[in-house]
């Protein structure tokens, strides 16, 4: 009898583990991370540069070495999603800061929409980000 006991207790204590191990350990989602813009004001041209930062909500630090895949600018703000402009990575200066440089044909509002892996997360983490091109 007493080793019967012993066997439901470990089967019990197994189980446990098993439920703290599916469910105790889960990662974070695209919510926790955020992109944000450096500056919302940025000089109009060719050759304009933005940048964004990639930030952990839960604990404020940046995020390194994300995977951008897709990016796009365009004037929506202004009523003109179909103006477009060309968008180019460039290297980062600091870290969690990812730069890109554009060409701001016009003064006016500009969205520029970013969508990223960052590493040990599945889920993509995206955003619209609007600021002014001024001259």
């Amino acid at each position: 009898m007493g080793i019967q006991l012993n066997w439901r207790a470990l089967a019990g204590a197994l189980a446990a583990i098993t439920v703290a191990t599916a469910f105790g350990s889960a990662k974070a989602g695209s919510a926790d991370y955020a992109f944000e813009l450096v500056e919302n004001e940025i000089k109009e041209g060719n050759g304009a540069v933005v940048a964004v930062r990639l930030l952990d909500k839960r604990t404020g630090a940046p995020v390194n070495n994300a995977v951008v895949f897709a990016t796009r600018m365009d004037m929506a703000p202004d009523g003109m999603e179909a103006m477009a402009a060309p968008v180019e990575a460039l290297p980062s200066e600091e870290p969690g800061i990812y730069r890109f440089k554009t060409n701001l044909i016009m003064a006016g509002g500009w969205r520029f929409s970013i969508a990223a892996k960052v590493q040990g997360e599945s889920e993509t983490v995206e955003r619209r980000l609007q600021f002014k091109a001024v001259q």
